[in-house]
């Protein structure tokens, strides 16, 4: 069985060293490659990295063209993924290496995904409150069955790994594209350590760029290979509503004779049955489009002992 670590690395110049002897301290028993993919480092990062890779043959480093963010990292590293389990870890040191024979054991017990719980977590309050909320929030909305969604240590089959189609703010809905294969996970509380280097790359920002891939994943979760139902639904209460406003301009016409009223009712009336017709239309065009180029292949759902 062979071991893949994947981790994104953007300055953190001072764990790296630490983090590579962990890794190889732990996952000594196994074949196991570690893949640090640098996202645009300016600190001397990849320098290290360079380093790093001369002296110790489990160490491979690829570095992109600038900073992309942690998605496009993660999916340059899945694309080079040679073993049969992978791991993905942070590379600030605030997830300890010593916790990898415990994922280990857990995804033995026959799941497919093993993610981090960080029950106790040592984040300034502005991290850790939004991310408690959003946590619940994901969790509820897709009705995923673990605490923390977006905690980046995670261990899972090479299968799950083939299938992770990440962009955006993704990464951190790793667990619920998996769970939306119907792949099995889990979790496992991990010891979560304070950030003694360098600088959190989290921002505000992030509030709203997560939001909307939530919303993003919500819709793909539901109405991926059927979008025409949630546009013909939208379109069809636009136009129902246009429809009501016409029936009450008609009866405040008639009964009230009230022009300026009947009016506005008709006007609204007649937009909302307009945009209802285009809302419609599109998940018309959406459906002529997901039937002339997806290509959807089969394989994503079928279990792998199936395949062979």
């Amino acid at each position: 069985m062979r071991l893949t670590f994947i981790i994104p690395v953007y300055n953190e110049r001072d764990t790296l060293e630490r983090l590579a002897e962990g890794i190889m301290r732990y996952a000594a028993d196994y074949d196991h490659t570690i893949l640090f993919v640098d996202d645009g480092s300016t600190d001397g990062s990849y320098e290290i990295l360079l380093e790093l890779e001369e002296r110790h043959e489990a160490v491979q480093v690829l570095r992109l063209r600038g900073n992309f963010g942690k998605s496009l990292a993660l999916t340059a590293g899945f694309a080079h993924v040679d073993g049969d389990l992978v791991f993905t870890m942070d590379s600030d040191l605030q997830d300890d290496p010593k916790e990898i024979p415990r994922f280990l054991e857990k995804l033995e017990e026959g799941y497919d995904m093993v993610c981090g719980w960080k029950s106790v977590r040592n984040d300034p309050w502005h991290k850790v409150i939004p991310s408690k909320y959003y946590n619940k929030a994901v969790s509820w909305l897709f009705d995923v069955p673990i605490h923390d969604v977006n905690c980046g240590y995670k261990l899972m089959r090479r299968e799950v790994v083939k299938n992770l189609h990440i962009y955006g703010e993704m990464h951190r809905l790793i667990p619920v594209v998996a769970h939306s294969l119907n792949f099995r996970i889990t979790e496992i509380p991990v010891e979560h350590h304070r950030r003694q280097y360098g600088v959190s790359k989290f921002g505000f920002e992030r509030f709203s760029r997560g939001a909307l891939d939530v919303l993003t994943m919500w819709f793909l979760s539901n109405y991926r290979h059927q979008p025409g139902h949630f546009f013909g639904k939208l379109g069809g209460l636009q136009i129902l509503f246009g429809w009501l406003c016409l029936g009450l301009c008609i009866i405040v016409f008639f009964l009230m004779d009230t022009q300026a009223i009947s009016a506005a009712l008709l006007a609204v009336g007649l937009v909302f049955g307009a945009t209802g017709a285009v809302t419609i239309s599109l998940g018309l065009l959406a459906e002529m489009i997901l039937h002339h180029l997806m290509r959807m292949d089969p394989a994503a759902y079928i279990a792998e002992a199936d395949q062979e």
